[in-house]
């Protein structure tokens, strides 16, 4: 069976940290490491992940961003698969891990399933395609923390680009995608909820996320094709595109 990491960056969110954290300790399935990385919070959190004895590892300093932040926690995982929950975010029911775990075994590139938003108390379940394909990259993305990531990728195609600020798990996905022989499997189970609450979809996130999504195919294709997928308003006619935004803003994670 394949070793799985939890990976949780946090910048002051302690409330969201705790929440996050009696998630993943509250799983059927305890068969994983879990990795906590802080940036400096000058909020309780340290004070929470000193109270659990279950994270295997954990650091709080200054970091970079986002992508800074969970490229620590990737050098510190020893696991075969990687996810990502981000303070805030908690595991559908306590019995995703149980349920997921051995289909990992597979050895696919990504394994990938469905997601729960919460915002101001409402929940809205968004159910992931069975198959990928590059119009849905266009129009959409893997939702990052539904996503189990095989580790060696990182090794093979490098870690998350941190020039990016919001797009960065965008980018890394396209950069994998576009490469000979990297697999996928939708997994029918909804694995994360996601807290969206306090997000702000305002004009000038939206902006910038359709400027690095651009970004991230413009430094992965050819200019030919790059120029193509422009002239036919690729980049900018998602169907999601609020809510891809939502997913790709970290609350506790704005020290950049």
């Amino acid at each position: 069976m394949a070793k799985l990491s939890i990976i949780t960056i946090n910048y002051n969110n302690s409330v969201g940290l705790q929440k996050t954290i009696n998630s993943v300790i509250s799983q059927t399935f305890q068969d994983f490491e879990f990795i906590v990385i802080d940036g400096n919070s000058s909020d309780s959190s340290v004070d929470v992940i000193k109270q659990y004895h279950r994270i295997n590892e954990w650091v709080s300093e200054k970091d970079n961003g986002i992508y800074d932040a969970q490229n620590k926690g990737i050098l510190k995982a020893t696991g075969d698969y990687l996810l990502f929950l981000n303070s805030g975010d908690i595991l559908a029911n306590n019995n995703v891990l149980q349920n997921v775990s051995p289909v990992l075994s597979g050895g696919k590139s990504f394994y990938y399933g469905n997601l729960i938003l919460e915002k101001n108390s409402v929940k809205e379940k968004h159910i992931a395609p069975i198959t990928l394909d590059i119009d849905f990259m266009l129009n959409s993305t893997f939702w990052h923390p539904c996503v189990f990531i095989k580790a060696e990728l990182f090794k093979v195609f490098g870690l998350y680009n941190t020039s990016f600020k919001i797009a960065g798990d965008y980018e890394f996905f396209i950069r994998c995608l576009l490469k000979p022989n990297i697999t996928t499997e939708y997994i029918n189970e909804f694995i994360t909820e996601f807290d969206g609450n306090g997000i702000s979809n305002d004009a000038g996130q939206n902006e910038l996320q359709l400027q690095e999504r651009e970004k991230a195919w413009k430094l992965n294709i050819s200019e030919v094709v790059y120029d193509s997928l422009k002239k036919q308003n690729a980049f900018s006619r998602s169907k999601y595109a609020s809510f891809i935004n939502s997913l790709q803003k970290i609350r506790g994670k704005q020290n950049f």
